[in-house]
């Protein structure tokens, strides 16, 4: 579940991770609001404005129709106002977007960090997430901040350091001390940043994260060091642990179609596509997709129905994949263990009859327990339902189906 930068902010704040404060606002007099109390509870003269959408790029990324950026200073109340205007209620468009954009429905109003002092501020790139060749958690950083980290990879790769954490003793003090080394800092400064470092990696770990990436990371001019930005992302099935967590999803931002599969318990992700998938199983959806490919079409989405393909699951199934209007074949793949072959056949026909009239081909592939019993539901259904047992067989329905 991707979060918000102030939603993110927060939840760095309760770990001990010092952040640029910030209030979010919904509307331009509640900007100014906003800005008045931020400027009475920190002194700040000057606020930044920023867009709140689920994606990356907002500094550079526009307004449709305007010039405004997604990211803005403003250095009196009445800047506030006229960001606030320009900013809530349009679409934002990065390179993280489509190009149509994202409607922008909160602004984020943070202090101004960027003040002057005795030395030159200076950002950093710096995330924690999984390092899935190793198997452990780790912490990837940078004296690049504030720019594409990818263009950092490409161009200056020995400029991107990595901490692993041995999960036997979780993140160790000399790691935290060697970071801020890495990072050329020294006196405050480097006190600050291995306190940074290991609050960071708590609130990593303790909210059940898949990603924490703060880019950038400020040294102030007076040595303070600070989260400027948050990109959060939490791992969806640990949210049973976290309620207060799950509260800050949302929807909005999300594919409404993949909202709706959720609600049905649905793992459903949307592709660009001309095939629809709906099988049982994770790995044997991928393979599914690869199929597809090898046979000449290319997938609509990634439908994982679980161990439980009942009539009323694969009728939700068969619903959400035809709200997508590229599909133009269904293929259903279902390994029969858990669940027998027959009664998912029967689901099938079900389904298919509660839908009424479905435009387009169905190749149904049921192999496992009872795989026989269910190919000859699906023959002496009278639907127009193309049927396969071997996986090949599938492969050439769907050949078929799109020629």
């Amino acid at each position: 579940m991707n979060l918000h930068e102030y939603q993110g902010k927060s939840i760095l704040k309760s770990f001990g991770v010092k952040i640029q404060e910030g209030k979010v606002a919904a509307s331009a007099a509640e900007a100014v609001e906003v800005a008045k109390q931020l400027q009475e509870e920190t002194g700040t003269g000057w606020w930044v404005i920023k867009a709140q959408i689920h994606a990356g790029g907002r500094g550079k990324g526009t307004i449709v129709g305007s010039e405004q950026h997604g990211v803005a200073l403003a250095k009196s109340i009445e800047d506030v106002e006229q960001i606030a205007n320009n900013i809530l209620g349009n679409k934002l468009v990065t390179k993280q977007t489509s190009a149509e954009g994202k409607q922008v429905n909160k602004i984020l109003i943070a202090q101004d960090v960027y003040y002057p002092g005795e030395t030159e501020t200076k950002e950093f790139y710096m995330s924690v997430l999984l390092n899935r060749q190793s198997g452990r958690n780790m912490i990837m950083y940078s004296t690049e901040g504030g720019v594409d980290i990818e263009s950092v990879a490409e161009n200056t790769p020995h400029l991107i350091f990595q901490e692993e954490i041995d999960p036997k003793v979780g993140l160790m003090p000399f790691q935290a001390r060697k970071v801020a080394y890495n990072l050329g800092l020294s006196g405050a400064a480097f006190k600050d940043m291995t306190k940074f470092v290991t609050a960071l990696y708590n609130a990593y770990v303790g909210c059940d994260a898949s990603m924490f990436e703060i880019n950038p990371v400020l040294k102030t001019s007076d040595h303070k060091i600070m989260a400027v930005d948050s990109k959060v992302t939490l791992d969806g099935n640990s949210l049973f642990r976290h309620k207060d967590y799950a509260e800050m999803r949302d929807v909005s931002e999300e594919d409404p179609t993949e909202v709706e599969a959720d609600k049905f318990e649905l793992n459903y992700v949307k592709l660009d596509g001309n095939v629809g998938c709906m099988v049982n199983g994770a790995g044997l959806a991928m393979a599914t997709m690869d199929m597809i490919k090898l046979s000449g079409g290319e997938p609509a989405n990634f439908l994982d129905v679980g161990g439980t393909a009942n009539a009323e699951r694969v009728e939700n199934a068969f619903r959400i994949i035809l709200q997508d209007s590229n599909v133009k074949a269904i293929l259903i793949n279902i390994f029969g263990g858990i669940v027998r072959c027959d009664r998912v056949a029967q689901g099938v026909v079900d389904a298919y009859k509660s839908i009424g009239n479905i435009p387009v081909p169905i190749i149904v592939r049921l192999q496992g327990t009872n795989a026989e019993e269910a190919k000859k539901i699906i023959d002496d259904s009278g639907l127009e339902v193309m049927s396969a047992i071997l996986l090949q067989e599938a492969a050439d329905r769907v050949k078929e189906a799109l020629a």
